[in-house]
């Protein structure tokens, strides 16, 4: 995912939650709508969390140190987990408490005509800056379904920003039927459980999203197609005649370490070593470009010494390490 793209999905569904905020707000004001209320909340927390991911992209930026010399990359990890625990719970916790109680003490929605207009006004901005999150996501996604997207995206807003749009339109949704069926019975039970609903949508949301970035958190690996890549391009046949182990990881986003063992002649002289781990970096940065943290080991190829250290994330017919002649 491009910097950019991300930013700009973020800043669009920021745009349209504090507008959508402001204005369930003034509905719940004037019509005691529970179910405004708790989206009213949603939208607020829906801004923080757009907030939130703004902030950890400008953290990331920053120069590496010596107390972290693979820089700030994981900031954006940090700060997309805790828009999925925090915000998102809150919001769902807040929901379910509202529902329960509009349950247990039901009363009729007043000027039913500012919960519906607004619904209907949140349910035309949501859906735009769910077309732009879709729209910047399709230019990296590739042929990958919407699930393996979410799952499988190294950078995290895209995600947190599609899945905030969807949950955002499926709860307005249940907002306008439980509005709508209180305002048809009389009865304003149905704004509880429409507002109960809600809830549980977003701790679901909240539960999916905190899933995908602990992993991210913990340190994934490059994908399948970058790792065949990186292999293709460390062994040149001549110099490098295999790879005896290997291993990725994502500093960031938009940044990878690669670390391997190489597998060289044992005839050949210091120079010759030097210059062709030097060319492997080259060829490796041109194939993946994010791969910019490179460390490669020379080593003479045996069985014993590439027992010790399979790489998991070779895949079957992968390149083979050539022994030495």
């Amino acid at each position: 995912m491009s910097a950019s793209g991300g930013t700009k999905a973020i800043v669009a569904a920021l745009a349209a939650n504090l507008a959508i905020a402001a204005s369930k707000f003034v509905a719940f004001l004037f019509s005691g709508s529970s179910s405004m209320l708790a989206e009213s909340v949603h939208s607020l927390a829906d801004s923080g969390n757009q907030g939130l991911l703004l902030l950890g992209g400008k953290k990331a930026q920053r120069e590496a140190t010596p107390q972290h010399p693979f820089g700030y990359g994981r900031e954006r990890y940090i700060y997309a987990f805790l828009v999925s625990i925090v915000l998102f719970s809150v919001g769902g916790m807040f929901a379910i408490y509202e529902g329960y109680e509009k349950i247990k003490h039901p009363h009729e929605i007043e000027h039913w005509y500012w919960p519906v207009g607004v619904l209907v006004f949140a349910i035309i901005a949501e859906g735009f800056s769910f077309r732009t999150a879709i729209k910047e996501s399709n230019q990296t996604r590739g042929k990958q379904s919407w699930k393996d997207f979410v799952r499988h995206a190294k950078a995290p807003e895209l995600p947190v920003v599609l899945l905030e749009d969807f949950g955002a339109l499926v709860g307005l949704i249940l907002a306008l039927g439980g509005v709508g069926l209180a305002l048809a019975t009389g009865d304003g039970v149905w704004d509880g459980i429409g507002t109960l609903c809600i809830g549980i949508l977003l701790i679901v949301i909240a539960i999916v999203l905190a899933a995908e970035t602990k992993s991210l958190l913990l340190g994934e690996a490059a994908g399948i197609e970058e790792v065949r890549k990186i292999e293709a391009a460390i062994v040149d046949g001549d110099t490098v005649t295999g790879i005896i182990h290997m291993r990725t990881l994502h500093l960031g986003p938009e940044e990878l370490l690669v670390a391997a063992k190489i597998a060289v002649e044992h005839d050949d002289t210091a120079a010759e070593v030097a210059s062709a781990i030097n060319a492997a970096e080259s060829r490796i940065r041109e194939a993946v470009p994010i791969a910019r943290v490179i460390y490669l080991e020379p080593d003479i190829y045996n069985q014993g010494e590439a027992a010790k250290g399979p790489d998991p994330e070779a895949s079957p017919g992968g390149p083979t390490p050539a022994p030495a002649h």
